[in-house]
């Protein structure tokens, strides 16, 4: 890719070069003629003009000696001012018609014709394309056609020395530039390759502000999510281990010990196997629905659901376990809008969501305690507040509450506190309905869990 640069560069500058020398060969011969065989050099270029356009509306240059005379006074100020050019002050003009016979001589009375070499010096004088006539300057310097062509000749040739300067440079530049461009480029494709092997760590410095450095950045984010995701799978796939061992073992231990004979073949030895067999069940179950939540494959049974009735009677459900442990449970009085009536939403996924929020709540608040229920509709979306009295969420648990396999309360057993999916479960069922579930710790105290809802599909 360096090569391809520099070699465009190159073109580029090239391409300039030539072009700059063939329009400056043109514009500069066309200048020095003008300026040798145009009344340049004698400071009449005005004049010549003039003269022509006196021919094309006379047709002739008959009274063309008051026009040199005007000429003459309107420009003693200007040749003056030429004098230190080697302009000559009083210069004696001449006009002659197209066969050299003398018209006007600012020296006195015209006669006589120009002879061959003072017409080779004189200004040739055009109608279109027709030759009507010649100015003749005197005291000023005279060239010749071969003059012409060897002060051409010279400024062609340092128009082309310039350039193969200016072009030896823009390449020497190009090399550098492309090296320079080059290098984030290269530290990019080393840093890919390496992360292609494994390795996730690499990262590549962002320098300023412009597209490559905007390309590292993102480069950048992209490695630090595919190593948060290498490191969360590795995680997860020891959690998944470790959930599964306890349970596998227990159920061994104890169908080993029935079949040795340690334990009878009785109902009750047999259910302590049930109950290990239960767990491992949930454990899958609620695998695969993370999986495909993960997948957008979850699929959601939607219809037009009165979400306060639901709530209601989730809340229900959960009375006689909030009497045993003298909870008290309060549904506090929703608002009245008829947009709850018919919420588009999945009834069992939302009662699960629900069911296990109002669980964690009776599993920390303390007896004596309470939990409220509260609905509100904020903007297009409803939202169900679930607010506990218990002692609230540590502040180093906030962050990390809905990674899977992750306990608040390192302490609680796997079935006092479950497997550690009920939350993340929770909070992908949520934005399956294209909403979301958060959690923090209420002014008032005890934790509080929103499930926001979207109002319409």
């Amino acid at each position: 890719m360096r090569l391809r640069l520099v070699l465009s560069f190159a073109l580029i500058v090239l391409v300039a070069v030539i072009s700059m020398v063939l329009i400056a060969r043109q514009s500069t011969a066309s200048q020095v003629r003008m300026f040798m065989f145009r009344g340049g050099m004698s400071g009449t270029e005005g004049l010549v003009g003039r003269l022509e356009d006196y021919y094309a509306a006379n047709g002739s240059w008959e009274g063309v000696d008051s026009l040199i005379s005007e000429s003459m006074h309107a420009g003693q100020g200007r040749m003056r001012g030429m004098q230190g050019m080697g302009m000559a002050m009083n210069q004696r003009l001449r006009v002659a018609d197209a066969n050299g016979a003398i018209i006007a001589d600012t020296a006195g009375i015209p006669q006589g014709r120009l002879d061959a070499n003072q017409i080779k010096t004189a200004i040739a004088l055009y109608h279109g394309s027709s030759l009507v006539g010649y100015l003749l300057p005197e005291g000023g310097a005279a060239f010749s056609q071969a003059d012409e062509t060897r002060l051409v000749s010279s400024l062609n040739q340092a128009a082309w020395s310039a350039a193969l300067i200016a072009g030896g440079v823009a390449l020497l530049l190009a090399l550098l530039l492309a090296y320079q461009f080059m290098r984030p480029v290269r530290a990019l494709t080393l840093a890919t390759s390496k992360i292609a092997s494994g390795d996730l760590s690499q990262r590549v410095p962002v320098v300023g502000k412009d597209e490559l450095a905007q390309l590292a950045a993102t480069f950048n984010h992209m490695a630090d999510s595919l190593q948060a995701a290498e490191n969360s799978r590795r995680a997860m796939t020891a959690d998944i281990a470790h959930e599964l061992r306890t349970p596998l073992a227990v159920q061994r231990a104890h169908l080993e010990a029935l079949l040795d004979g340690v334990y009878p073949m009785e109902p009750e030895y047999l259910v302590q196997v049930l109950e290990q067999n239960h767990l491992l069940t949930r454990l899958v179950e609620d695998l695969r629905t993370l999986a495909l939540a993960d997948a957008g494959q979850l699929e959601l049974v939607r219809y037009p659901t009165n979400l306060t009735e639901l709530a209601q009677r989730i809340l229900e459900r959960f009375s006689p376990q909030a009497q045993a442990r003298q909870v008290q449970l309060i549904m506090q009085e929703p608002p009245r809008d008829k947009r709850l009536d018919n919420v588009p939403l999945d009834p069992g996924r939302v009662e699960q969501i629900l069911g296990n929020l109002l669980a964690n709540a009776l599993r920390y608040t303390p007896e004596g305690g309470q939990i409220s229920l509260r609905l509100e509709i904020q903007g297009s979306n409803a939202l169900l507040h679930v607010h506990d009295s218990g002692p609230g969420i540590p502040p180093e648990a906030l962050p990390r509450l809905f990674e899977r396999f992750y306990r608040a309360d390192k302490s609680r057993s796997r079935q006092e506190g479950g497997s550690g999916l009920g939350l993340p479960i929770a909070r992908q069922l949520a934005k399956a309905h294209g909403g979301d579930l958060t959690a923090r710790n209420h002014p008032r105290g005890g934790a509080e869990f929103t499930l926001i809802l979207p109002l319409a599909a």
